[in-house]
This record gives structure tokens, sequence and C-alpha cells, in this order.
């Protein structure tokens, strides 16, 4: 029996997963709720992502996953028994070969934990790759050739930029500035201007429906307003007020700048005839912070070269690693 190859996108806020020859068959959010005295796991992935802010005081709802590294070894472990045992990737005779996918800044610490995880989850080899590689291949940039390609990944806990040549990166960096920090900004905003108390899945909830990159984007939008429903931090009653997408590019307008000058940083650091690639060849966009509306244009416009938001850009990192188990010798 031939032992199946798996790719796995571990990313903070979800994980996806990649079956050789059967394509993207998962894509959960990150998170396991275990009983706090017992330490058993009652659920993982979508199931246990219900139970955040909801649970009962023996029942803790973990994200194991933290700036796309690993927070909770053992947690991070029974998620990934979990997945294996779900997808039946692992039988009586065969093990799997795992492709997992970093951040571009981990240490080797950090790196040799995510590599134990899935030895222990039961892997026969496991590949670690670095995020921003995965994803300009899974984006279809052609990266083997000595032209620059310049990848802007924004996950939930990490945003990684890199340019990329021959096959390698070139110059990267990595932030801890993602879509997390998106919602603790929308909540941040709307209790310090409404004194309202909201949850992480509400601000996701405002980020995904009215979430814009700068005021101007406000203006092509569908919904302009969202009723947001939390508690009063005066009366300490529930209350629900009206939200406008201007405001969500005033609260994540920090973290968003962050990004642009974490693109600036990499684009000094390149050498000069890459950087006349770039500015015909442009910047793609990956990942879930990459569907923000608004953004494309707001980095264009800061940055002076084109950006595109790559079609898959959700399973971009998923499917790079289809492409790379397909061709181990991508795989540095």
């Amino acid at each position: 029996m031939f032992s199946k190859a798996v790719g796995i996108d571990l990313g903070t806020a979800n994980i996806l997963i990649y079956v050789k020859g059967e394509g993207v068959v998962l894509d959960e959010p990150s998170v396991v709720s275990i009983d706090a005295q017992t330490k058993k796991c009652l659920a993982v992935g979508t199931t246990a992502k219900e139970m955040l802010g909801r649970t009962p005081g023996r029942v803790l709802a973990i994200r194991p996953l933290k700036d796309g590294v690993i927070a909770d070894f053992e947690v991070t472990e029974m998620m990934l028994q979990y997945f294996v045992r779900k997808l039946n990737l692992k039988g009586i005779f065969s093990r799997p070969t795992i492709l997992i996918c970093c951040p571009s800044n981990i240490t080797s610490v950090e790196r040799k934990a995510i590599s134990d995880a899935a030895y222990r989850a039961g892997a026969k080899r496991v590949y670690i790759e670095e995020e921003p590689k995965v994803a300009a291949i899974g984006a279809n940039l052609d990266i083997s050739k000595p032209t620059g390609s310049m990848v802007l990944d924004i996950g939930g806990g990490t945003t990684d930029v890199a340019i990329l040549s021959l096959g390698e990166i070139v110059t990267s960096t990595s932030l801890k500035v993602a879509g997390d920090r998106m919602d603790h900004d929308i909540i941040k905003y709307v209790k310090d201007t409404y004194k309202l108390l909201i949850g992480d899945r509400t601000a996701e909830e405002i980020k995904t429906h009215i979430g814009i990159a700068s005021k101007e984007a406000a203006e092509t939008m569908e919904t302009k307003t969202f009723a947001v429903s939390g508690r009063d931090l005066v009366t300490g009653l529930p209350n629900t007020i009206t939200l406008k997408a201007e405001e969500t590019a005033q609260a994540m307008h920090e973290s968003l700048q962050e990004i642009v000058r974490a693109c600036r940083t990499v684009l000094e650091q390149t050498p000069p005839e890459l950087s006349a690639d770039i500015v015909t060849r442009g910047i793609v966009l990956t990942g879930g912070g990459a569907l923000l509306h608004g953004l494309d244009t707001l980095i264009s416009h800061k940055l002076s070269i084109p950006v595109y938001v790559a079609e898959n850009a959700l399973t971009c990192v998923a499917e790079g690693t289809g492409i790379m188990l397909e061709n181990l010798e991508l795989v540095g």
C-alpha cells in the first residue's frame, strides 16, 4: 500500500489540508475544545470554533497556534491527530508524507516543534517549507526563472512579504500583523468609540461584511453599514449599534500601514535588477487578508506598483503544497 502525500497549511486561524490526487479536502478553523479537568479533546475545527467565548467553566476552546507558530504543543498534536484520523490518512501499513508550511522568519526551535507535532500525529516523513514560497507556487507564479516575483501573504496570525527568484526567497520579512490583529483593532475601536464590548467572532464578521482598507473603498461597497451587538460597558446590558464601513478603515489604519511599511522595507533590500522586474510584474496578494476590500488599491497607491489579488487567494498555500508534493525537488 502506498503512503499518501499530504500538504498542510497550518494557519493561526484556519487549517487547510491538501491530499495528493484529491485536492484541498479540508478547510476548518484551527480551534480545539478540551475538558479542563480531564484534558480530553471534545471537539475540533468548526464545531470547536462555535464554542469560542461561549463555553462553561470546565470546557476550554483553545487556538493552539499563535502568530503562525505552535503556542500549545499538546493541543496542536491533538488537532493534527484528529484530522489525520478524520481524513483516513494513516493506514495499518502506511503513514503519510506531510509537507507543512511555516512563516518565513521562525526559529529552528519553532520549526522543530511543527515537525515533531506532525511526526507524533503519524507522519512517515515531514517537510517544512516557507509560506511565501508555497503561496507563490500556488498562485501560479513561475519562480524558477531569474526574474523577480513579489508575494504578500496575509494570514490570520502573520503577514509574510517575500521576493523570489530562481526558485528561492531572495529577501523576505514576516510580521505579526494580520487578520487577528485587524479583529482586535475593530474590538478596540468599538469599545473606545461606542463603549460596547464585542468578541473576536463579531469582529471577524464586521471585517468580512464591511471591512475596507481605505475610506475611498466604501464607495464601491454594496453594504456600507452593519448592526453590531455586544455588552454596553456603561449599563452592563446587551446593546446594538450600527457601524459604518468607513469606520473599519479608521480602526485598522495603523495595522495596514505596518503592512505597507514591511513591503517598502523588503523592496529597499532588493537588488536593483529584481526591483525592475517587480515594477512591471507587480505584487501578488494571497491569504485571507488579501480579500479585504480595497487593500490592493491602497498598497498600489502607497508603493506606486501594480498589485493583484490571486484568484485562489484563500487556498493558494494549500494548492502550492500540492504542486510541491508532485515535484519534491522544489522543496528546499
